[in-house]
C-alpha cells in the first residue's frame, strides 16, 4: 500500500488516551521553547536576542541569511558598533553600523545615525518622515556574534509560505503517527 496507506491506517488506529498523550507532549514542547526564549530576552535585555540578515546591505561583514546574537545593556551606543533597529511604521528591523552617536550633554541620552556597510548613503530616508536620528526606544540591540546562513531557513520559508506549510504538516504527521 505504500507510506501514505500505511500513514492513513496508522492515524485512524489512534487510540484517545494516545492522542491525548501526543497533544500534550506537543504542547510541553511548545511551552518549552517559549520558556526559553523569553530567558533569553531576560539574559540579553533585548525583546529578540536572534534575528536573520535579510539583505545585502552589510556585507562583507554579514551576507543575507546570517543569524545575529544581541545584547542590550545601559551603555549608550558607539559609532562603529553593529546595531539592530526598528523604524517606526516597520515591522522588519534592520541591521546596519552606528556611524554618528549625537550624545545630548543636558540629558544624557545617545542619538544614532545609521547605515549599511554596502551601502552607499546613510539611513536617514529609511527613518520615519522627519525623523534624523535614531533614539534608544527603536534600537532593540547591538549585535554580539553570528551563525553564518542558518538564518536561510526563516528567509525561504518567508519568501515561500508553501514549503512552511509542507513543513508543519509533516512535523504534525510524524507527530501524530509516533507510537512512543
Amino acid at each position: 500500500m505504500g507510506w501514505i496507506g500505511e500513514t492513513v491506517d496508522s492515524i485512524k488506529s489512534i487510540k484517545i488516551r494516545q492522542l491525548l498523550t501526543q497533544a500534550i507532549t506537543l504542547g510541553m514542547i511548545v511551552t518549552s521553547a517559549l520558556i526559553i526564549w523569553k530567558c533569553l530576552m531576560c539574559v540579553t535585555g533585548t525583546e529578540s536576542p536572534v534575528v536573520v540578515v535579510l539583505s545585502g546591505s552589510m556585507e562583507p561583514g554579514f551576507k543575507r541569511g546570517d543569524i545575529l546574537f544581541l545584547h542590550m545593556t545601559t551603555e549608550p551606543i558607539r559609532a562603529g558598533e553593529i546595531v539592530v533597529f526598528n523604524v517606526d511604521g516597520r515591522d522588519i528591523p534592520i541591521v546596519h553600523r552606528a556611524i554618528k552617536v549625537h550624545e545630548r550633554e543636558n540629558t544624557g541620552h545617545v542619538d544614532v545615525l545609521t547605515k549599511g556597510d554596502n551601502n552607499d548613503v546613510d539611513d536617514i530616508g529609511l527613518y520615519a518622515d522627519g525623523q534624523f536620528w535614531l533614539h534608544r526606544h527603536h534600537i532593540m540591540g547591538r549585535a554580539v556574534g553570528f551563525l553564518p546562513y542558518v538564518g536561510w531557513v526563516t528567509i525561504i520559508m518567508s519568501e515561500k509560505p508553501i514549503i512552511k506549510y509542507i513543513l508543519i504538516g509533516a512535523l504534525g504527521l510524524l507527530v501524530i503517527t509516533s507510537k512512543d
